[in-house]
């Protein structure tokens, strides 16, 4: 078989993966149209190391393809670098093998787009990536695809979609992180909901007339969510459904009247802070926390998960047993000090709550 010389370096690109990533071991829509299945012979010297995923090569695997005669699949390559995406361990033992050709079948997409297919090749396939690898490739994926949901991502690099967010909220600041996202579905979804949802409102009522998919790109929401902020507002409701509202305020209480206090001096009411809290709010727990407390812990997903065991240790800590042995404890002149710490740590819980309620969107 003749050698087919490797294509100019200034080819045009036939696809770009703009698409999201299908689970692992299938390739990425978008992939299919950018790799050259025909297979080529090329001679070693002019392939490049990998921009790969792991962190060295393995000699021992390199020897045992070379010493096992078996006919091993082509090397996968981007074509404009020359370096190889998939089949670095099978180059090494073609290279110990002393031959001069290797066979190739080309990859014609961009940089980017070659790294995120020799991440999915490698978790799909032959020797598994470690838990440091994948989550450096995750990282790595983050900025170059942003536009990805975490989902997606997680779906390449074989990573929990969790592990994916919590990477791209210590690597990407959040001015920099777009503010739509393309799921695994090849939907585009707002990361902020309640905000596609105020714009596609405005833009409906300045623009009546205008179609779904119109306001749905200008909004960046689907056009199933414009069909339903446009039937809410025909109704005369609020755009937004109750899970995405902030609940209002509570009222605050009038103030009673001033009465007198021992001794004839007048005691003005009590403000919001002097009142006692309800029974419930003080001790940091609602009605049944315990039993809700004891169904958590009978939960695998939260007892076999560092995070899970975290939270049930939280939850543990909220219990009335526990309020009850330590406020004794609290020194007199901490206790300002203490309720302040204990009134901010209300309002995170709070804050927890209303974010797992609501979801964030993947």
């Amino acid at each position: 078989m003749g050698v087919n010389p490797p294509e100019h370096p200034g080819f045009p690109h036939r696809s770009n993966l703009l698409e999201p990533p299908g689970p692992p071991g299938t390739a990425a829509p978008g992939v299919e149209a950018a790799l050259d299945r025909s297979v080529h012979q090329v001679p070693i010297g002019i392939l490049r190391p990998a921009d790969s995923p792991r962190i060295g090569e393995n000699l021992q695997h390199a020897r045992t393809l070379g010493a096992c005669g078996a006919v091993l699949p082509p090397i996968l390559v981007h074509r404009e670098t020359m370096r190889v995406i998939d089949g670095m361990h099978r180059l090494r033992a073609a290279l110990m093998q002393q031959r001069d050709l290797v066979e190739v079948t080309y990859f014609d997409g961009s940089t980017e787009d070659a790294f995120v297919l020799a991440v999915e090749s490698n978790i799909a396939h032959g020797m598994p990536l470690t838990l440091a690898e994948r989550a450096a490739a995750a990282a790595r994926i983050i900025i170059t695809h942003a536009q990805w949901s975490d989902r997606a991502i997680a779906a390449v690099a074989g990573l929990d979609s969790k592990t994916v967010a919590a990477l791209r909220r210590r690597g990407m600041p959040p001015e920099a992180a777009p503010a739509v996202r393309v799921g695994q579905d090849g939907k585009f979804r707002p990361v902020d909901p309640v905000a596609g949802r105020r714009a596609a409102s405005r833009l409906i009522s300045a623009e009546p007339q205008a179609s779904l998919r119109h306001i749905a790109r200008r909004a960046g929401v689907s056009p199933g969510t414009v069909r339903d902020v446009r039937a809410r507002l025909e109704r005369g409701e609020d755009p937004l459904p109750p899970a995405l509202r902030t609940p209002d305020p509570a009222p605050e209480p009038a103030p009673g009247p001033v009465r007198p206090a021992p001794g004839g001096r007048e005691r003005a009411a009590p403000t919001p802070q002097d009142r006692p809290a309800p029974a419930a709010r003080t001790t940091g727990q609602g009605p049944g926390l315990e039993r809700v407390f004891t169904s958590l812990c009978k939960d695998p997903s939260l007892r076999q998960s560092e995070t899970g065991r975290l939270l049930l240790r939280l939850l543990e800590m909220h219990l009335p047993a526990q309020f009850r042995r330590i406020t004794a404890s609290v020194p007199s002149y901490r206790a300002g000090m203490v309720a302040a710490a204990a009134a901010e740590c209300a309002r995170a819980w709070q804050h927890f709550a209303d974010t797992i309620e609501h979801g964030h969107p993947q």
